[in-house]
């Protein structure tokens, strides 16, 4: 048997929604930037941090395939420098977080939801051998792996 090493370029996570110009809008916000690629009403793409989020309006007879499910074993976990920054920057965009912050050995979490109900997960690390919380800075980014050419 011949070994076939798969080569790849780069890695895209994407959404599915129906609803694709509401959920583009959530995420530009969300995020703090506009689309790196965009095609109107049928796909946008972000770079974050060499992770690629793309959006895409499915085709009409694919739309039942990617109805959103509740409870999703699947995630958007974003890595916050300062939690309490990134649930008011979330609420403000109309999806307050609907349970409490949760500590764990690794630090603090809180869940939330896009608007098409996709789980968010806003994360703060603790820093590295004190147990305590990383605290953000005013003008850095709120979330490690958001970064923008803005």
């Amino acid at each position: 048997m011949v070994k076939i090493n798969m080569q790849y370029n780069s890695i895209i996570i994407t959404i599915a929604t129906v609803n694709f110009d509401n959920i583009v809008s959530f995420y530009t916000q969300l995020l703090e930037q506009k689309p790196k690629k965009l095609i109107p009403h049928i796909y946008a793409e972000f770079q974050i941090s060499g992770l690629k989020l793309g959006i895409f309006k499915p085709k009409s007879a694919n739309e039942p395939e990617f109805v959103t499910y509740v409870q999703s074993p699947l995630s958007l976990c974003l890595e916050v420098n300062n939690l309490e920054t990134a649930i008011s920057h979330l609420t403000s965009l109309g999806c307050t977080p609907p349970g409490a912050i949760s500590t764990a050995s690794h630090g603090q979490e809180i869940y939330a939801y896009d608007p098409d109900g996709n789980r968010l997960i806003l994360h703060q690390s603790h820093q590295e051998g004190t147990g305590n919380r990383e605290q953000g800075t005013g003008n850095r980014e709120q979330a490690n792996i958001i970064t923008t050419d803005n």
